[in-house]
C-alpha cells in the first residue's frame, strides 16, 4: 500500500500549479461512470455504498494502515469517503475503483489516481488492499488495468507514487510493476506524530506500453 491512500477531501495534498502543457487526450467518459474493468484475478469497478463495511475491516487493520493516511475509523466514514470520491470522479479530479476478487461482491481494496496538472498530464497513483490478498496477485493484476486505465484512457504522461522508505512491501510492489525510482523525499509524510521519509517512484507512459508489448500484459 502507498501512503497517498483514502484521502478525504479535507486531506487532499493542494494539488500542483500546471506546468508546460501538452496535447490532451482525456475523454470525459469516465466522468460520468468508471468503467468495469475486468483482469485474471481481480475486477476494478466503481465503489458502492455497500462497500463501506467491508473496506472498513480490510483497511483499518494495523497491518495496512500504519504507512497510509488514517482511514476512516467507521462504516459512515467509509461511506462519506465513498461519497467524495463520485464527486471528484463527476467533477473530472480523480478516479477511485473499489478491487474485488473474482467470486466475491464487495471491495477488498482500493486503487486511486488523481491529477497533479490539470488534464492529468502529470498524475498521482496509490493503493491500499486487506493484508489476507497480500501476495494473492491481487495487486499485481488490479495494478496493471489501473495503469492501463490511466495512460490510454485518461491520458495521463507521467505517474507518480510515494511510499515510505519504511514500507517495503509497498516499495516492492511498486518496483515489481516497473516503476523507477528518482529519489527519496525527506521527512514528508507524518504518521502517528513522526515524519517519515518517502521513496518517489514515476512510470512515463512510454516505458509503460514498451514494458506491456514486451510483456503481453495489456488487459484491454
Amino acid at each position: 500500500m502507498t501512503n497517498n491512500s483514502l484521502r478525504e477531501s479535507r486531506t487532499m495534498m493542494t494539488l500542483q500549479p500546471a506546468v508546460a502543457s501538452r496535447p490532451q487526450t482525456t475523454t470525459s467518459d469516465w466522468t460520468q461512470a468508471l468503467p468495469v474493468l475486468t483482469g485474471s484475478k481481480v475486477t476494478l469497478r466503481e465503489l458502492r455504498l455497500s462497500d463501506a463495511p467491508s473496506l472498513l475491516a480490510m483497511l483499518s487493520t494495523e497491518e495496512v494502515s500504519r504507512f497510509i493516511s488514517p482511514p476512516p475509523t467507521t462504516v459512515e466514514g467509509f461511506e462519506r469517503f465513498i461519497a467524495w470520491t463520485h464527486r471528484e470522479r463527476t467533477a473530472g479530479n480523480y478516479v477511485c475503483f473499489a478491487v474485488v476478487p473474482h467470486g466475491m461482491d464487495t471491495a477488498i481494496g482500493i486503487f486511486q489516481v488523481r491529477q497533479l496538472e490539470p488534464g492529468f498530464s502529470t498524475a498521482e497513483w496509490g493503493f491500499a488492499i486487506g493484508s489476507a490478498f497480500w501476495g494473492s496477485g491481487a495487486f499485481l493484476d488490479g495494478a496493471k488495468m489501473v495503469l492501463d486505465f490511466a495512460f490510454d484512457v485518461v491520458g495521463a504522461h507521467r505517474l507518480e507514487a510515494r511510499a515510505a522508505v519504511a514500507n517495503g512491501r509497498g516499495n516492492g510492489a511498486l518496483r515489481k510493476i516497473g516503476a523507477v525510482q528518482e529519489g527519496v523525499l525527506r521527512k514528508s509524510f507524518l504518521r502517528n506524530g513522526e515524519y517519515l521519509d518517502q521513496t518517489l517512484w514515476t512510470i512515463l507512459d512510454d516505458d509503460w506500453r514498451r514494458t506491456a508489448s514486451a510483456s503481453g500484459i495489456r488487459v484491454h
